[in-house]
């Protein structure tokens, strides 16, 4: 995808920043190709071969992206989606073997420069994130669930192993 053509002829407040966020996000997400396919990654999901340290990294970078991107002007409900993105790749990512293979397909900083593509371009997402953050709590509450029962029941497993 090429985030730097999208802002060329845009009307986006501050190009130059937008620039350096959409190479920063192609980094942690595209920057490399495996060969003989057209399948993409970058740094977030080597680095998340770094048990914890990686993660932190990852949340760390990808925080600041929307926090740059927020900087420039995005209302509540986009930093909102792009926050929930942030949210599911760090969380479910830092789950050992599932995490690992999730990061090289659950491209947050990707989705999130999409989300601000659609914003600045198509006008989409306007309005408060009021009504999304109920959902992406209640959604959150949920995948939590599932991974505490999850772990609940490995550990019995575990344990009546022993």
């Amino acid at each position: 995808m090429g985030y730097d053509s999208a802002y060329k002829n845009s009307s986006v407040p501050d190009v130059r920043v937008l620039r350096w966020v959409s190479r920063l996000s192609f980094l942690m997400d595209e920057q490399f190709r495996i060969p003989g396919t057209k399948y993409r990654f970058g740094l977030d999901p080597l680095l998340n071969l770094i048990p914890f340290a990686g993660d932190i990294v990852g949340f760390a970078v990808s925080g600041g992206l929307v926090l740059a991107m927020a900087s420039k002007g995005l209302t509540s409900k986009i930093v909102v989606l792009m926050c929930i993105n942030i949210l599911l790749d760090t969380t479910i990512g830092a789950i050992p073997g599932v995490g690992q293979v999730w990061d090289f397909f659950f491209k947050s900083n990707t989705r999130n420069m999409r989300l601000m593509e659609e914003y600045y371009e198509q006008g989409k997402h306007q309005g408060s994130g009021k009504g999304t953050i109920v959902t992406a709590l209640v959604i959150l509450f949920l995948i939590f669930a599932v991974l505490v029962s999850i772990l609940w029941v490995l550990t019995a497993w575990i344990i009546s192993k022993f």
